[in-house]
């Protein structure tokens, strides 16, 4: 029966509204007991076709307790639906408790909930792993009728959604009958993402709905007045196009790609808004407090614009939002679609959108997104398999609540989508690291957790493991941040422990908008006044870069290869790339092009590679360790998105020797072996796992004494329990996603038999931007004017030979201003079997 309750029907028809097909197929899953994956454009009613099924029971069957639980990737995300819930549902008069449950959530309102739980609780990943592990999670959870996971495809494949894939299993084990809805507006592998919601791990058992599309969105490109820089990320040049395009909307979410671009961008703007209109940041370093008065005054319609991280990318329904401006390049289709629904938040009105690039290739990776955009074309990868660490702090979250049997939790756990492959051997190996740490940590009492009884039944072994999991639960590991506050004031955020411990009292930092000066340190704040003389410097956040998607990659070849898509392309870039094709070659779609040539007494070499700046630096990393062993004397790389450009002593006489496939055999066995990287990986692996413990009922631990607990007990696994399962956890965590191999793989095998080497005699267009990026840091007076005679230098040679090369140049023509940032060290001595010095942007 496709119809609606009559109270029901009134309300859209009192709205000027009809329910959606999609929203109806949704109601139809729901009496038929399914569950149900919906995937519709943004504005097209998901939230409401989520909602709508539990509303109708609600009020067809009225009951106290929990019927209906929301789970979002975003604490501002749940606080915003509920804000939407709570319209329709006092304006029809029902009689439904709603409410949040985040780590934002006062404790005496969550020991309310615990007693009295609401009809619907919208919540996270976290809070919800630990209302799962209390005593009073199987009375709680018992009459659960509907779990809701919204933005599903944000979650699916990530560490946050092994841990909401095991908390849904155990939700079906406590409410057997409870149906699944999953929600998402940009789905590239339906049928994986079908198989993590379900409750089986099998994608039959899951419905799949899908909505008409929407109205296609329109996306322009903005570029700076004059020449547009050859290298630079922020986007800053086009800060007055920016700000002149907020004054002429009525709200403007302006999108950046990193909490440091965020806070150069809003502070560039507030430089140029004469008119005084209120603008905002948003960003998540910044106090809950002050992210929570950003978005109720967005929803109110008192902001004019907002400058904004992926803090905001999903979701978040400010229907008064007209435009959406992405600076700098997005990185991904299905990331800028996300960002792109976010104006005009109405499946049949077209979202408009502008991209702003920071440089030449991004505007080609920016005509690349439209490209693909417009051929409805998505990326992103299926879901990977779960975790072994979170499977760690779930084993424990479990023995919090309540004794079970392996056998019992190990057939619960393989029903969960992400850990559908898990083997009998790897549960039981995490089983025993929880109980003990494993053979070569069990003589240590701190490593004890669990223990089995007489009957094999796993116990937790006290309440005080019990209170150190909730302090260290959870699946984001970052680097240590330190509390920054206001002398006399409030806390402003959070910054990185490693950002302040370079600062000297006096310095001046640029963070929460506003110019800040160092006062000192007062235990684990760091207290601060506002103004000071100087260029600030801008707090950075390590693993906050957004790699280049494979698909964008490859359409960015495309259009290299093809001048026929130049069209799309502004002319100073079109000139650009016929520079290179006269004095290079032009990069083709499904080989590979190497430059090299001499400069100041080095040899440089310059690979289009186009797979990311992680994947750039693992396979710089591989190619100078094989340049070692062919005597080509490796002096450094530098890895950005598009290139991997490497200077060494001697002349690399045949590239190709560097891109064979058996570079990801022994060269990355050992680079793997002896660098640095598995040792950060154990440590953030041990810490989601519980074995190290960061944070305790009387202190938090630094990251120095973290760094020195996990290297000891990383070398006496590898000493005496090689294969431990958490170093088999740091191994498979490396190769799916620190090192991208499955990238440079690709690459290489596309590579074999069809790479072109041009030896030139000097830097190419094309190269450029790269050579900019080495040793590119803010500098000021006669080593600011050193570094444009070297920029100018590099363009002068790029366009030696040339037909024809328009214009006069300045350091803005090369490179965008930015405000100062701290020293970047990149220089590193040479030792034998060390990597050269690293530059990724």
């Amino acid at each position: 029966m496709r119809t609606l309750p009559e109270l029901f029907a009134g309300w859209f028809a009192g709205r000027g509204w009809s329910p959606r097909p999609h929203q109806l197929d949704m109601l139809e899953a729901a009496r038929a007991g399914e569950s149900a994956l919906l995937i519709a454009p943004t504005g097209g009613g998901k939230t409401l076709a989520g909602f709508l099924p539990s509303l109708i029971q609600l009020y067809e069957l009225p009951r106290k307790g929990l019927h209906t639980l929301y789970i979002s990737p975003l604490k501002a995300l749940a606080v915003d639906i509920a804000r939407n819930l709570e319209a329709p549902v006092a304006e029809m008069g029902l009689d439904i408790t709603i409410e949040t449950r985040t780590g934002d959530t006062p404790a005496n309102r969550r020991a309310r909930q615990r007693q009295n739980p609401p009809n619907i609780l919208l919540t996270t990943p976290e809070s919800l792993t630990l209302l799962l592990a209390s005593p009073e999670a199987g009375s709680f959870f018992a009459d659960l009728a509907c779990i809701v996971v919204d933005e599903a495809h944000a979650l699916a494949g990530i560490k946050r959604g092994d841990q909401l894939s095991l908390c849904l299993s155990r939700l079906s084990a406590l409410a057997p009958a409870s149906r699944r809805v999953g929600l998402s507006a940009t789905v590239n592998h339906p049928e994986a993402l079908r198989a993590w919601l379900s409750p089986t791990a099998r994608a039959e058992d899951v419905a799949l709905v899908r909505a008409a599309p929407g109205a296609p969105p329109s996306i322009g490109v903005q570029l700076p007045e004059g020449r547009l820089p050859w290298g630079g990320h922020m986007g800053l040049a086009s800060a007055p196009e920016i700000m002149a395009r907020v004054a002429a909307a009525r709200v403007t979410i302006v999108f950046v790609n990193t909490r440091a671009q965020a806070e150069l961008v809003f502070a560039a703007l507030w430089k140029l808004n004469e008119e005084a209109l209120p603008i905002a940041l948003h960003h998540g370093s910044l106090t809950v407090e002050q992210r929570r008065k950003v978005e109720a005054a967005m929803a109110a319609g008192r902001l004019r614009g907002v400058v904004a991280t992926s803090s905001l990318d999903l979701g978040i329904d400010w229907g008064d939002v007209d435009q959406v401006i992405q600076v700098g390049a997005p990185k991904g289709v299905s990331r800028l679609l996300q960002r792109v629904g976010r104006a005009n938040h109405r499946m049949d009105e077209a979202s408009a959108a502008v991209l702003v690039p920071a440089n030449r290739f991004e505007v080609i990776e920016c005509a690349a997104a439209i490209e693909s955009v417009a051929a409805g074309e998505l990326d992103g990868d299926p879901p990977r398999p779960g975790g072994l660490d979170v499977l760690a702090q779930h084993i424990l979250a479990m023995a919090c609540h309540a004794p079970f049997r392996p056998d019992d939790l190990y057939a619960e756990v393989t029903r969960a989508g992400a850990y559908a492959g898990l083997s009998r051997r790897d549960f039981d190996d995490t089983l025993r690291f929880v109980e003990d740490g494993g053979y070569a940590l069990s003589s240590y009492e701190r490593y004890r957790r669990l223990f089995r009884d007489s009957e094999g039944m796993i116990h937790v072994r006290g309440k005080e493991v019990a209170l150190q999991l909730r302090l260290n639960l959870g699946t984001i590991v970052e680097q240590p941040l330190l509390k920054v506050k206001l002398r006399g004031g409030p806390v402003l955020g959070e910054v990185e422990e490693y950002f302040l411990s370079t600062l000297t009292l006096g310095d001046t930092f640029l963070f929460a908008g506003q110019v800040l000066r160092f006062e000192g340190m007062s235990g684990m704040v760091a207290q601060v006044s506002r103004g000071g003389t100087g260029e600030p410097r801008v707090p950075a956040y390590s693993g906050s870069r957004m790699p280049l998607s494979t698909h964008l990659g490859s359409r960015v070849r495309d259009i290299l290869a093809d001048p026929s898509h130049w069209a799309l392309l502004p002319p100073s870039v079109q000139e650009w790339l016929d520079l290179q094709r006269q004095i290079s070659e032009l990069p083709s779609s499904d080989g590979l092009l190497v430059e090299t040539f001499p400069r100041g007494g080095r040899w440089y070499m310059v690979a289009y590679t186009f797979e990311g700046p992680l994947a750039h630096q693992t396979l710089g990393m591989l190619a100078t360790r094989r340049m070692e062993r062919l005597g080509w004397g490796p002096l450094g790389f530098v890895a950005t998105d598009y290139v991997l450009a490497i200077w060494s002593a001697f002349e690399p006489a045949d590239p190709a020797a560097l891109f064979t496939e058996d570079l990801l055999g022994e060269e990355l066995e050992e680079w793997v072996a002896e660098s640095s990287m598995l040792r950060r990986t154990f440590r953030n692996i041990a810490t989601i796992a519980g074995l190290i413990q960061k944070n305790h009922p009387d202190a938090e631990k630094s990251r120095k004494q973290m760094s020195v607990n996990s290297d000891l007990i990383y070398d006496v696994l590898r000493r005496h329990e090689p294969d431990h399962v958490l170093l088999r956890a740091t191994r498979a965590e490396a190769a799916w996603g620190l090192t991208d191999v499955a990238r440079i793989g690709s690459l290489l095998a596309r590579a074999k038999g069809h790479i072109r080497h041009r030896r030139l005699d000097h830097v190419s267009p094309l190269g450029v931007p790269a050579l900019l990026e080495i040793g590119h840091e803010r500098v000021s007076g006669g080593a600011e004017d050193a570094m444009l005679a070297e920029a100018i230098a590099l363009v002068e040679e790029a366009t030696e030979g040339a037909d024809s090369f328009s214009g006069q140049l300045g350091l803005g023509d090369l490179i965008e201003d930015r405000p100062a940032g701290p020293p970047i060290d990149r220089t590193r001595r040479r030792q034998p079997r060390r990597a050269p010095k690293v530059a990724a942007r």
